[in-house]
């Protein structure tokens, strides 16, 4: 690890419009690398728009999806990398022979870098789960990558930093949701569209249970169990038929945010990601200190015919699902 200045953005996505949303791209990662950022990340999905995906047919996912590393999309997004001089990572659909992929790419002014696919994909039943950890180096720095329900199963992070992640990129979709938790739910659309003229509604919104106070419950554990950086990228605004409250943050192995989006607004932070604090940190000494004999509880395999479950809260009704999305 050494000193590196990363950078969290958050912008209002259009669904399906791949031209609009790399604008937003090309102008929020030019602002950060402005402020120093050698890594600018954006959220899930960015390049094509996210939750609408669930009301796509199969066809209509496969018109918008792209081969990756040899798409029309990493290939922009490494020319933007180029022109910049910085590290970019973006979300998309990946088309893969006969499977669909929810992926977060990794690129650099000398090209493709690395990819994630989604290990929970479950927005649609035509997407198919990714099948391994994706730990990589960049700009000099051990990174990792989790998208979204990725990072609610704590194994996962834990395993990343087992394989030498200095910096995990989580990259979300989320906030703003039906959930049986108490204060949860969906954020009044007229309430984003009145921003200007009445913030504080917005803000106790955006700031309350069904925001960062949901966060704030694990997200900064994720960081210090663990000892490392965490980059959470989130859409700000409207995202299909919800509002989601941006966010974007970076926490260091001590669980404190060192650079955090109040705007309701498109934004980007950045943040020093100091070397030291990982040596630190109590994360890192407690792994030192697992026990691995101990564990084989975690790797035991599921009883016979059964599957692992993805029970989002916003797709269940009545409050048949506990879990978070």
């Amino acid at each position: 690890m050494r000193d590196i200045k990363i950078a969290a953005a958050q912008f209002e996505s259009r669904d399906g419009d791949k031209q609009y949303n790399f604008g937003r791209i090309e102008d929020l990662a030019r602002r950060a690398v402005e402020q120093g950022a050698e890594i600018v990340s954006f959220h899930e999905g960015c390049i094509t728009g996210y939750t609408f995906i669930e009301t796509l047919s199969r066809q209509a996912i496969e018109e918008l999806a792209e081969p990756v590393p040899d798409g029309p999309s990493t290939a922009r997004l490494i020319e933007l990398s180029r022109q910049l001089g910085a590290a970019l990572l973006a979300g998309l659909i990946e088309r893969r022979d006969d499977k669909l992929y929810n992926t977060y790419l990794a690129v650099e002014p000398q090209g493709f870098v690395a990819r994630h696919r989604k290990l929970h994909a479950f927005v649609s039943e035509h997407l198919s789960w990714g099948d391994e950890f994706t730990v990589f180096e960049l700009c000099g720095v051990r990174c990792g990558i989790l998208i979204c329900y990725d990072n609610n199963l704590v194994e996962n992070p834990r395993i990343m930093a087992l394989k030498g992640a200095e910096v995990i990129f989580a990259p979300h979709v989320t906030c703003g949701l039906p959930s049986p938790m108490p204060g949860r739910g969906k954020i009044d659309r007229k309430l984003w569209e009145n921003r200007h003229r009445d913030p504080v509604s917005l803000r106790l919104e955006f700031d309350g249970p069904k925001g960062r106070r949901w966060l704030m419950r694990w997200l900064p554990a994720r960081a210090y169990d663990n000892g490392l950086y965490y980059v959470f990228t989130n859409p700000v605004g409207v995202d299909h038929d919800t509002v989601k409250t941006g966010g974007a943050m970076v926490i260091d192995p001590f669980g404190e945010i060192v650079a955090e989006s109040r705007a309701l607004d498109d934004d980007v932070v950045v943040g020093l990601c100091a070397a030291e604090k990982i040596v630190l940190s109590g994360g890192r000494r407690y792994i030192k200190a697992r026990r691995p004999e101990l564990y084989e509880k975690l790797t035991e395999p599921l009883p016979e015919g059964e599957k692992p479950e993805i029970k989002p809260g916003w797709r269940m009704v009545d409050g048949e699902s506990v879990e978070e999305s």
